[in-house]
């Protein structure tokens, strides 16, 4: 327990300082603008093909249960609350986790061990504000955006099996979909944890790269721990925020 709140804290300082150091004015549009596309358009196409596959699995699932009762008809409806509350922000989170988070502790654990980060502090720049700042604006930023990509396959996908493989009438299958979607409850609460995931997940790995023991095994370690952790952070918070949003 001890050991949990001590890392806890650490990961507090870490973030404090993170904020401290954001600062446009030095020069870090550009870094952040560059990292948004490492981080963020590089993930688009995991991010679509995970999309499309879950909209198809859930449309291929939901219609199956519904048509039990009757009323496959309402298969919109089953497709767009659970993705936009629970999955879409979750599963684009760990997808982004296994790819960006990675890619960010690695590269963080690299500089560490070829002790680039130490040539910073050596030339009077600030190492949270070059390396990680970046990184981490990029990720808040991005991962909502890669969640709304998400949704949007994931609704493709669903529309796709429901309408060409099911024969479900596209009509009933997009006024389903208008009339349970809520505008401020379920996109909003989707937003809202794609924000929270985006913070979390990033921190996590900028916070186990920067402080990678500096070897190459100490580097596999923390990229291993940005995602594991990540991971699991994302679903603490998950239902975290469901229950404290409903």
């Amino acid at each position: 327990m001890n050991a949990l709140l001590t890392e806890l804290g650490r990961l507090g300082i870490f973030l404090w300082r993170t904020l401290r150091a954001i600062n446009l004015r030095r020069g870090q549009f550009a870094d952040i603008v560059a990292q948004c596309y490492s981080i963020g358009a590089r993930s688009l196409p995991i991010v679509a093909v995970g999309g499309l596959f879950v909209g198809l699995v859930i449309s291929l699932q939901g219609y199956r249960a519904l048509e039990v009762i009757g009323a496959s008809s309402a298969l919109g409806t089953a497709i767009g609350i659970p993705l936009y509350r629970e999955l879409g922000p979750v599963l684009a989170a760990i997808l982004f986790c296994g790819r960006a988070g990675s890619s960010m502790a690695a590269e963080l654990g690299l500089m560490r061990a070829t002790d680039q980060i130490t040539a910073l502090s050596m030339m009077a720049i600030d190492p949270v504000g070059k390396v990680v700042v970046p990184r981490f604006v990029a990720g808040v930023i991005g991962l909502p955006l890669l969640t709304a990509v998400f949704c949007a396959f994931a609704i493709l996908g669903g529309y796709m099996q429901a309408v060409w493989v099911l024969g479900i009438d596209s009509g009933f299958f997009w006024s389903a979909l208008r009339d349970s979607v809520d505008f401020a409850e379920d996109f909003g609460q989707c937003f809202t944890k794609a924000g929270f995931f985006g913070v979390a997940t990033t921190l996590i790995a900028t916070h186990v790269g920067y402080h990678a023991e500096p070897t190459i095994e100490g580097t596999s370690i923390a990229t291993t721990r940005s995602v594991v952790h990540g991971s699991l952070m994302v679903l603490f918070l998950d239902f975290i925020l469901s229950a404290t949003l409903y």
